[in-house]
């Protein structure tokens, strides 16, 4: 695989990740893969460290910090493999991580993209929120995975261990044919941070392409290394990509219909946050529909141009209502029947 494979982590200030768990990346993926940490103009003295430790490892060093999206893209430019790893700086890989992911897309050359098991590190038997055991969404666009719905994170007794297609694959540890990332654009930068890899995936999906979980890979994710998984940035973030991914990516007979569901589910979001002390968080999804609002003209040109059409992989009930009424909180409790 010499030369086929790059592993590349984005960092942001992440020096203790790295001192933390690039050892590891670099002990269990030389033999398969170039690694590389592309830094996203950190302050800390995170490129020091990796030139006078790591000497084996390529750096690319980005102008500025422009989130997750843009420092990737900057990054891949400069990169020549036939697969992308995109790797959390916060990730602790296992033995044999590698391998089952490429030699099940060598194998099928309509997956764009692939994810392991993602695992909880601190709750190292439970599923990690980000990602878990393949990613989907239901019809009104809220993601979820196997292994994770809303909070709820399931143990894995194997329940998942099956080769699967998924509809959106985590950005935490994204497997991607290069190709297939450059002739789709890449990930929209207009995101920053938050769900740019599921309109990746949507985008993907839309053109043909596949979308897998192998569960013979697994790796560890801390989480929220970025932002905390309570910050009213990131419900600003979530909220607004949210719109712009529906917007982008909904066939033209459904618009409607599910940006009215939307605001009527946002708006009870938006009270829920507010009648629980979340002052902040209840701010961030007015201004993120505000914000949103205004690209509308600039999506509705992009939407001419691409004609988006329905996919596969699509949960046909509202997921909303599963959870907090109808009391389903894992997903082998959905309807299965309804993922068309």
């Amino acid at each position: 695989m010499d030369g086929k494979v790059a592993v590349v982590i984005l960092n942001w200030n992440g020096k203790n990740f790295l001192e933390q768990f690039l050892p590891r990346v670099i002990d269990y993926s030389k033999d398969f893969a170039e690694i590389v940490v592309a830094d996203n103009d950190s302050s800390d003295d995170s490129v020091v460290y990796l030139q006078n430790n790591f000497p084996e490892v390529r750096i690319i060093q980005n102008e500025i910090n422009g989130g997750f999206a843009k420092g990737y893209n900057d990054a891949l430019a400069q990169v020549n493999a036939e697969y992308y790893i995109l790797l959390n700086s916060d990730i602790e890989v296992t033995p044999n991580w590698i391998k089952p992911i490429i030699d099940l897309m060598d194998a099928n050359p309509e997956i764009a993209a692939c994810q392991p098991k993602l695992m909880s590190y601190y709750e190292r038997e439970k599923f990690e929120y980000a990602g878990a055991a393949g990613g989907f969404i239901d019809k009104y666009g809220y993601p979820f995975c196997r292994g994770r719905l809303f909070q709820t994170l399931e143990a894995d007794g194997g329940q998942y261990d099956d080769v699967n297609e998924i509809f959106w694959a985590t950005g935490a540890c994204l497997f991607v044919r290069a190709e297939i990332y450059h002739k789709l654009g890449g990930l929209d930068e207009r995101f920053f941070a938050h769900m740019e890899e599921i309109d990746f995936c949507w985008r993907a999906k839309i053109d043909g392409y596949k979308i897998m979980f192998c569960p013979d890979s697994t790796v560890y994710h801390v989480g929220g290394g970025t932002l905390p998984k309570k910050s009213w940035k990131k419900t600003y973030l979530n909220m607004r990509n949210n719109n712009i991914m529906l917007y982008k990516n909904i066939p033209d007979d459904r618009l409607k219909k599910v940006f009215l569901a939307r605001l009527f589910l946002d708006g009870v979001a938006a009270i829920k946050f507010l009648f629980d002390g979340g002052v902040m968080d209840m701010f961030a999804v007015v201004k993120a529909h505000w914000k949103f609002f205004f690209m509308i003209p600039e999506l509705r040109r992009e939407r001419w141009a691409r004609e988006p059409e329905a996919v596969s992989k699509i949960y046909q009930k509202n997921l909303v209502y599963e959870y907090f009424l109808m009391r389903k909180k894992t997903f082998g409790e959905l309807n299965q029947d309804l993922f068309s």
